[in-house]
């Protein structure tokens, strides 16, 4: 049996299904025997001040190997509409065990959007390693600007609350966090730029954009630490098959645009090739091991 990751594969569960989850947790691609692989990589509450929004405007067609140049975040299209009430339902898959389940949803806030996550250890690993999380992201809908994040985080003997505040007036994040276990209390704050998505509705935001072969988009994400920037490149189209079903999808590959942490890793996110968008399967690759989400069901709330 390979090492066990521990805390590490957590993050990752947890926050993989966020495209832009912090790039060290991340963890290794394993290769697949099958067609569609083959085409893939392979490998072994409060009040919220909203930022005003740019001229709305569509997304315009381009041609291939079309990139947008500077890190921006793009508001949706006219006319889109968010996936609210859909429930999104994942297993995980390290090595040959069955890590755990995560179940992400999108719902309105009064005129904002909230995104929730929540991740759970299963089996064998859950014996190892239990791992109870929460996530919770608040964004502008008319700008994709994130205004929030909060986590509850309880990860082997690891028991956290952080709350990070997007303030966009002084140009800050501010992260505030306590230590449930020891009751240690910390606050901290990093310079942001104008708009950022963050590690929870990073996913959200991708899928809102047009997934043509060759485009390229970059993008600012902030996570209460120093922001970075994120580059994901429009690979191409495949069919994949997951307990969900079989989807025809376009692969996305992100990593982060500048060291260190442009050689910690890369995410592949598989999209529906549709209008939708839904991510239906994510591989990661990092040095201590393989882990594979894929999409188990997809229902309304309250179904």
């Amino acid at each position: 049996m390979p090492p066990f990751p521990g805390r590490k594969l957590w993050l990752f569960l947890s926050l993989s299904l966020m495209v832009l989850s912090p790039w060290s947790h991340w963890p290794t691609l394993r290769a697949q025997a099958n067609q569609s692989a083959a085409k893939a990589p392979a490998a072994s509450g409060g009040g919220h001040a909203t930022p005003a929004a740019p001229p709305s405007t569509p997304h315009p067609a381009a041609p291939e190997h079309f990139s947008i140049s500077g890190p921006h975040i793009q508001g949706p299209a006219a006319g889109y509409k968010f996936p609210n009430g859909q429930v999104l339902n994942y297993t995980a898959d390290w090595h040959l065990f069955t890590a755990g389940m995560a179940v992400v949803k999108m719902e309105p806030e009064g005129p904002l959007q909230k995104v929730t996550v929540t991740a759970e250890s299963t089996g064998v690993v859950s014996l190892l390693f239990g791992v109870h999380d929460r996530f919770q992201a608040i964004f502008d809908p008319k700008t994709f600007c994130s205004l929030s994040v909060f986590k509850h985080s309880e990860e082997g003997f690891h028991k956290r609350e952080t709350q990070i505040h997007f303030e966009y007036a002084r140009g800050k994040s501010v992260l505030e966090e306590k230590n449930l276990v020891t009751g240690e209390q910390k606050k901290v704050e990093n310079d942001i730029g104008s708009c950022n998505t963050d590690v929870v509705s990073g996913i959200f935001y991708l899928g809102t954009l047009p997934l043509q072969e060759g485009y390229t988009y970059t993008f600012p994400v902030a996570d209460g630490s120093k922001a970075n920037t994120a580059v994901a490149h429009v690979e191409g189209t495949e069919k994949v098959k997951t307990p969900a079903g079989t989807f025809d999808t376009v692969r996305v590959v992100t990593e982060a645009s500048d060291e260190p942490l442009k050689s910690k890793g890369k995410l592949w996110i598989w999209y529906t090739d549709d209008a939708a968008h839904v991510p239906v399967q994510m591989r990661a690759r990092l040095f201590w091991g393989t882990l594979q989400l894929q999409l188990t069901s997809m229902v309304k709330a309250g179904k």
